[in-house]
C-alpha cells in the first residue's frame, strides 16, 4: 500500500484530481490472477450495462441526420440554430417563462458548460463558492481559471441541503458566482422548490447569479419533484447547465448546453452576450450531426422510456441502501432520491489495518475486483461514493463483495 500511497498523494487537493484519473489507477491496482470479474461502481456511465439504453428515437435520429449528408459541414460556434430553439423549448417547459434560441450555447457535454460558466464570471481576485461534496471538473476549471474557491457545506442528516448560513459567512464583494448540482452528484439528493427558492433569495441578497448544474434534470425518483433553478431566474440570475448525457444514456454522444435562464436580464446584457458569443468561437463543439438530431430527440421521445429509467434507477437504489445497512463500518445517511449516486461514510474506528477512503478503495479493489470512489475525490475524506446506475445483479454482486471485505477487515476484539 506504500506504492498506491505515494501514487496518490498527488491527488489530496480535489483540484488535482479526476474521477477518471483515480479510476484508472485503481483498475490498475485490481489482483489479474483473480478470477473475479471487475465491477465498476465508480463511474457514472450506465450505458455499460445491457439494461440502460437509449431510446431508439435517438439512434434513429442521428442515423437520420448522418445520411442526409446535410451536416458535414461546420456548425456556427454557438450551435446550430435549430438545436438551440428545440434546447430552449424543451427547458421552457418547465419555466414560468419562454428561453429564445438566444438564450442557449450547444456545449460539448456539461463539463463544457461548467467551463463556460467559470470563465464568464473570472475576473481577477475573484472568489466562487462550490459545495462540499463536489463535482471535482469544477476545481479544475477553478484553477485553471484563477478563481479562488470557497466551499459550503451540504448537510447529510438534512438530505445534504446547502449550508445558507455557510454561503452567508463565505460571500463577499469579490465573490462572483455560487454552484448548486440538483439533482445530486455526487450525494443523490434531490432538492424541494422551498430550498431552491431559499437559494435564490440567498443569491439574491448576495447579488450573485446561481450556477445551476441540472446534467441529472428529471432523474428524480422519490419524494420531490425535479424543480430547475430556472424557475427562480426571476429572483436571482441563473446560469443553467445540462446535456443529454444522462437522461438519453448517451454520455459519448458529447451533447451539453449552457443557457441564460435569467429573466431579469443581467446575462442579457449586450456586452456580455458579445463575451460568451467570442468565447464560444474559441470551443469546438460537438459533432454537427449530433447536434441536428437534438430536435426530435428532445420532441419525440416518449414517457415510457423514461419512466423505464427512473424505475430502473429506483430500484438500484433500493437495492444500494438496503445493502449498504446491512455491511459494517459503513452508513448511508439519506435514502438517493435521484441521479445515479449516493455518498455513504467510512467508520474507521471499526476497520483493522484501513488509514482512509483512498486506502479502503485500494484494498477493496485488489482483493475484491470492486472498484468505488474515495470521498477525497468529491472532497470528503473518509466517504465513498457509490454509483448505482448498474444493472441489478451486478449491483448486488459488488455490494456483497463490500460486504466481505469490511467483515474481514473488522477489528476483532478478544
Amino acid at each position: 500500500m506504500e506504492k498506491n500511497s505515494e501514487i496518490m498523494s498527488e491527488f489530496e487537493a480535489p483540484k488535482n484530481i479526476t474521477i477518471k484519473g483515480i479510476l484508472s489507477l485503481l483498475m490498475e491496482s485490481i489482483d489479474e490472477e483473480d478470477d473475479k470479474s471487475v465491477i465498476s461502481l465508480g463511474i457514472g456511465d450506465p450505458s455499460a450495462y445491457s439494461c440502460f439504453r437509449t431510446t431508439p428515437v435517438a439512434q434513429q435520429a442521428v442515423i437520420h441526420a448522418l445520411q442526409s449528408d446535410n451536416f458535414n459541414g461546420y456548425a456556427p460556434t454557438v450551435g446550430l440554430p435549430q438545436t438551440r430553439r428545440a434546447v430552449a423549448d424543451y427547458l421552457s417547459g418547465d419555466l414560468p417563462y419562454k428561453l429564445t434560441a438566444d438564450d442557449v450555447f450547444i456545449t460539448s457535454g456539461c463539463t463544457q458548460a461548467i467551463d463556460v460558466a467559470l470563465s464568464m464570471l473570472a475576473r481577477p481576485g475573484a472568489n466562487i463558492l462550490f459545495p462540499r461534496p463536489c463535482f471535482p471538473i469544477y476545481e479544475l476549471c477553478a484553477a485553471f481559471r484563477g478563481l479562488e474557491v470557497r466551499h459550503f457545506n451540504l448537510l447529510p442528516e438534512k438530505g445534504w441541503v446547502v449550508d445558507i448560513d455557510a454561503v452567508k459567512a463565505l460571500a463577499d464583494h469579490n465573490t462572483v458566482g455560487m454552484v448548486i448540482i440538483n439533482p445530486g452528484n455526487p450525494c443523490g439528493n434531490v432538492y424541494s422548490y422551498q430550498h431552491l427558492k431559499e437559494i435564490a433569495e440567498t443569491a439574491e441578497e448576495l447579488k450573485i447569479p446561481v450556477i445551476a448544474d441540472e446534467v441529472y434534470g428529471h432523474l428524480a425518483f422519490g419524494n420531490n419533484p425535479f424543480v430547475p433553478m430556472g424557475v427562480f431566474g426571476y429572483i436571482a440570475p441563473v446560469l443553467t447547465l445540462g446535456s443529454i448525457s444522462k437522461r438519453w444514456i448517451v454520455p459519448g454522444w458529447r451533447l451539453g448546453w449552457f443557457v441564460t435562464t435569467d429573466p431579469s436580464g443581467m446575462f442579457r446584457n449586450p456586452k456580455m452576450i458579445e463575451r460568451i458569443k467570442k468565447y464560444f468561437d474559441i470551443l469546438g463543439g460537438p459533432a454537427t450531426f449530433i447536434q441536428a438530431a437534438v430536435p426530435s430527440i428532445l420532441e419525440r421521445t416518449d414517457q415510457a422510456f423514461y419512466k423505464k429509467t427512473l424505475n430502473i434507477l429506483k430500484q438500484s437504489s433500493e437495492i444500494c441502501y438496503e445493502k449498504v445497512t446491512e455491511i459494517p463500518c459503513v452508513t448511508c445517511p439519506h435514502k438517493p432520491q435521484g441521479s445515479m449516486a449516493v455518498m455513504i461514510k467510512l467508520n474507521l474506528s471499526l476497520l483493522d489495518d484501513i488509514s482512509d477512503d483512498i486506502d479502503f478503495c485500494f484494498k477493496l479493489a485488489k482483493e475484491e475486483s470492486v472498484i468505488i470512489l474515495p470521498g477525497t475525490a468529491v472532497g470528503l475524506k473518509n466517504w465513498l461514493r457509490i454509483t448505482f446506475a448498474v444493472d441489478p445483479v451486478s449491483l448486488e454482486e459488488a455490494l456483497g463483495r463490500l460486504q466481505s471485505f469490511c467483515e474481514r477487515h473488522i477489528k476483532r476484539i478478544y
